[in-house]
């Protein structure tokens, strides 16, 4: 049976008699962001004129972006176009951590929620950026100013649902696989020592949950950031132009 206490993250450090610790998901956290800057700056230098090689690849996954950021954001928002490349990459790199055996870091309610309250903040900063407090303050009244509550419960609503979705998705596919490891040692036992079920059967679903689903749900987070980040933006020129 799976411990359920083992579906946390585990502790790899701990300091000050285990008031401060460093989890796997912090640990791996640190990993992905190194990686994905080295890659980045590795991708990004000895820029020529003439593309080929490494920077034909740079090309096509930085205009990828920016299309995908223009598209649902505008072309006016297309400055945003880094912050959706970096939580595009990060989020599919950390939720794809089980096809190196390693528990997905977006499996943890810590990572997930971190996440899109990234983005709420995102969405809050640049609202107050284009409108300032008092354009805020109004187009949350409007039209009735006992629309407030509501504009408030809903602008909260937006990091809960986003963490929730990525986080409940991950985790759903890492407890399936697991339990289908258990499932295929315990009939491997049946015939020999060597749990050989596990290394044959497990594919598929490593082609499922740790390729397609992480895939799906960076797109799916990815791309309601850029549409509730566009809609602000939006919404807050509009207001501030009038």
């Amino acid at each position: 049976m799976i411990n359920v206490e083992e579906l946390g993250a585990r502790i790899i450090l701990g300091f000050g008699e285990g008031k401060l610790f460093i989890t796997e998901s912090t640990l791996f956290g640190l990993v992905i962001a190194v990686i994905l800057a080295v890659l980045g700056i590795w991708l990004g230098s000895g820029l020529k004129t003439v593309p080929k090689g490494k920077q034909v690849a740079a090309e096509f996954i930085v205009g990828w972006v920016y299309k995908f950021t223009e598209n649902n954001m505008g072309k006016e928002n297309k400055s945003y176009a880094p912050y959706v490349g970096s939580i595009l990459g990060f989020v599919f790199c950390a939720s794809c951590l089980g096809l190196f055996g390693i528990r997905p870091i977006t499996a943890d309610l810590n990572v997930a929620f971190a996440l899109s309250g990234l983005t709420f903040l995102m969405i809050l900063a640049n609202s107050l950026r284009v409108h300032g407090v008092k354009g805020k303050l109004k187009e949350m009244c409007d039209p009735y100013p006992f629309m407030f509550p509501l504009k408030i419960l809903e602008e909260c609503t937006l990091p809960i649902s986003l963490g929730l979705r990525l986080f409940g998705n991950i985790l759903g596919g890492f407890i399936v696989i697991e339990l289908w490891l258990h499932l295929m040692t315990h009939l491997s036992s049946m015939i020999t020592t060597v749990p050989f079920l596990r290394a044959v059967t497990v594919l598929p679903l490593n082609a499922i949950f740790d390729i397609a689903e992480p895939l799906i749900q960076t797109y799916i987070f990815t791309t309601l950031t850029v549409i509730n980040l566009g809609a602000a933006v939006k919404i807050m020129s509009v207001g501030h132009s009038e």
